[in-house]
Parts: C-alpha cells; structure tokens; sequence
C-alpha cells in the first residue's frame, strides 16, 4: 500500500511541532496559573516581561525552561536562580582546511608541473552569553540580573 506524500509532509510537521516551546504552549501547560492573572499580568507575560513577585510558573509562561538552574543557600533561606543563555556565532577566522593539486604545463621545461593551491575556509566559534538571571525566594521572584547594554 502506498502512503500518500501529503499525509507524510503532514505526519513530518505534526511531530516537529509536538515539541514547540511557544508562549500558547507554555500557558496551555500551566493553564490554571494562567487563567487566574490578570488582563495586564496576561499581556505582560506574552510580551516575554517579567516583574519582582512573579511566580516560577509566570516566568516559565514568559520566558519558557531555563538553560541553567543553581541552587544557593543564604541566611535568609534557599534561593534558586533560573538563568536564561542567548547563543550566537562569532567569525573566528579562516584556516586552510587543505590543498587542491592544479596541473600547469611549463613550457620552458617541456613538462607538467604540479601546484598545490590552498583551500580556505571561514570558521565560526559559538559563544553563550548570560542574558537573564532570575533568582526565586520563597517561591517568588526577588531579584531579576541582565546585562547592561549600551
């Protein structure tokens, strides 16, 4: 029996998309949390804004799964910061990743003599940056750390 090709395109882009981390999908999750804010708090949390007595829930729906997590204990009890990464590449140069043989007839000598002509190519270092720090005390949020930018 043959599978028509729709249905497989189709079958391919339901199962990339089981997996979004989109804001609808992440107030789906925690739908209760979600519906008991308020229209403002709901807007903020869609914009990606995060406010000092949010919830872990509310900064998960803002800004999804952190990419780190460190606990910490303090005289004032234990707090728990949930650190937020961006990732991007920097060009880090060009190395020569070999040679290409190039075949030149000299006529002078009445032969062929063999160049090596070298290859380049770019290279790229991918580099992680600390871009948000949220640090939760008692389940609220008490402190909020980004990098000033100019």
């Amino acid at each position: 029996m043959k599978t028509p090709f729709p249905f497989l395109v189709l079958l391919l882009v339901s199962l990339g998309l089981a997996g979004c981390d989109t804001f609808e999908h992440r107030a789906q999750q925690k739908a209760g949390t979600f519906a008991a804010l308020t229209p403002a708090q709901r807007d903020k949390l869609k914009q990606g804004v995060i406010e000092l007595g949010d919830t872990p829930d509310m900064v998960y729906i803002a800004l999804g799964t952190p990419d780190e997590k460190r606990e910490r204990s303090t005289p004032a009890g234990t707090e728990t910061d949930w650190i937020y990464n961006t990732y991007h590449e920097e060009f880090a140069g060009n190395v020569t990743a070999g040679y290409h043989r190039v075949l030149v007839y000299d006529p002078a000598r009445k032969r062929f003599v063999v160049f090596l002509d070298p290859i380049h190519t770019a290279v790229y270092q991918q580099t992680e940056e600390e871009n948000i720090r949220a640090t939760f005390r008692g389940g609220r949020l008490v402190a909020i750390e980004q990098p000033k930018r100019p």
